[in-house]
């Protein structure tokens, strides 16, 4: 069986029609500022902001919000790489919280421990899909007057305590990267209810073109105007993190069947569930998703205890998934402060005036350390829950081969 393509809607008729148009960019065409409409209505948010990527996003919220050089942002020690880069290009200073051991997402005690007088930011991210503890984490960010962002690449329409995640925060960052729920190939948003900051994210991805507003990043409104030689563009420093024409075409095609995207996941998602608890398996520890809070399972991901429960390594359970006709299985990313961009500091270089006596090692975040190393992330995203099925049998008959092999 194949995994059917997971473009089914509208997106090559969309396309066709930015082909057909004489507009191409974001400056100009109209699919990026419907996009942004449906994304409001979809997301619950006043504005949206679409740009090039989920890193372009999180690097334009942390400026929104007011990260100047030399601050302080913190973000959970189990994420990608992105959420620290990020704070990097704002000149900030990462700062790593722990995470709650089965969860996987930050823990609100580390979170409040790490605050000082330079925290100018908050980054919180839903792992896998999996709400954080929002209510804890507003009341220590509101105490502290500390904008909070929620790095949602991971979470779309995931509730926590019947909100929507990307409506607690000051700005919620998306990504329609290709792994992600809904997808442009490359590609992301930001929201939030704050005119100025939608208005600062619009002007640091569109060149800081002074007629950005937080509505729209078309440049060339009036041409009166733009014709002139007297005219002045710009009144802010931005880069260009717009997004093509095309890439809101598509997103817009997968937007209107993000639900159903969604749902295809958490029900790949069960089948595996399912399997480990008729099979009676205490080794493969899923992530706990509380009865207060909804998952939408960017991927099937649990804790492996294997090791210490039946004498298996991470690899060698993995290779004979693979070998009873699984699709692999990921290991989670590296904390960020072990990759060694970070450990060998090779980041110092962008700014060493900033950056020069900060030095980070292993021991930061011991929790964190200890379950990305333990962590399988099963892949979900299967069109086709007949194919989703026979993935999850194929982690049957890994752990019934185990259980049989067992002295």
């Amino acid at each position: 069986m194949k995994n059917p393509p997971k473009y089914f809607g509208n997106e090559l008729e969309y396309l066709k029609k930015v082909l057909e148009s004489e507009n191409w960019s974001s400056t100009s065409g109209t699919w990026n500022q419907l996009l942004e409409e449906s994304i409001c209505k979809k997301f619950r948010s006043e504005y949206a902001v679409t740009m090039n990527s989920g890193t372009s996003t999180l690097h334009a919220a942390l400026v929104a919000v007011g990260v100047r050089p030399g601050d302080e942002v913190i973000s959970p020690a189990l994420t990608v790489i992105m959420d620290t880069s990020a704070t990097i290009h704002a000149g900030a200073i990462p700062v790593y919280a722990d995470i709650d051991p089965e969860t996987f997402n930050v823990d609100p005690a580390d979170l409040k421990r790490k605050i000082t007088s330079k925290t100018k930011a908050i980054i919180v991210v839903p792992l896998y899909g999996l709400p954080c503890d929002m209510d804890e984490i507003m009341e220590i960010a509101n105490e502290h007057n500390i904008p909070v962002i929620e790095d949602n690449a991971e979470c779309f329409m995931s509730e926590y305590k019947g909100r929507m995640v990307g409506t607690f925060g000051a700005m919620a960052s998306y990504s329609f990267e290709n792994s992600k729920h809904m997808s442009c190939g490359e590609g992301g948003a930001i929201t939030t209810n704050n005119e100025h900051y939608a208005t600062m994210a619009r002007k640091m991805s569109n060149h800081g073109f002074k007629n950005s507003t937080a509505r729209t990043g078309r440049t060339k409104l009036n041409l009166d105007d733009f014709q002139n030689p007297e005219y002045k563009r710009h009144d802010e420093i931005g880069w260009n993190y717009r997004m093509s024409e095309f890439s809101a075409a598509i997103a817009t095609a997968q937007l209107e069947n993000l639900e159903n995207l969604i749902q295809l996941r958490v029900e790949a998602s069960k089948l595996f569930l399912g399997v480990i608890a008729e099979t009676g398996c205490d080794y493969l520890i899923p992530q706990k998703t509380g009865a207060d809070r909804t998952n939408s399972c960017w991927t099937f991901a649990v804790k492996y205890e294997g090791e210490k429960s039946i004498g298996v390594s991470w690899q060698d359970f993995r290779k004979e998934y693979i070998k009873n006709g699984g699709d692999g299985i990921y290991a989670a990313w590296s904390v960020p402060y072990l990759e060694p961009v970070m450990s060998e500091r090779s980041f110092v270089k962008v700014n060493p005036s900033i950056y020069e006596k900060i030095k980070y090692e292993k021991g930061i975040c011991p929790i964190a350390e200890e379950v990305q190393s333990k962590i399988m992330q099963f892949k979900n995203n299967y069109r086709d829950l007949e194919l989703a099925n026979s993935k999850a049998e194929s982690l049957r008959r890994t752990i019934l081969n185990f259980k049989n092999k067992a002295p």
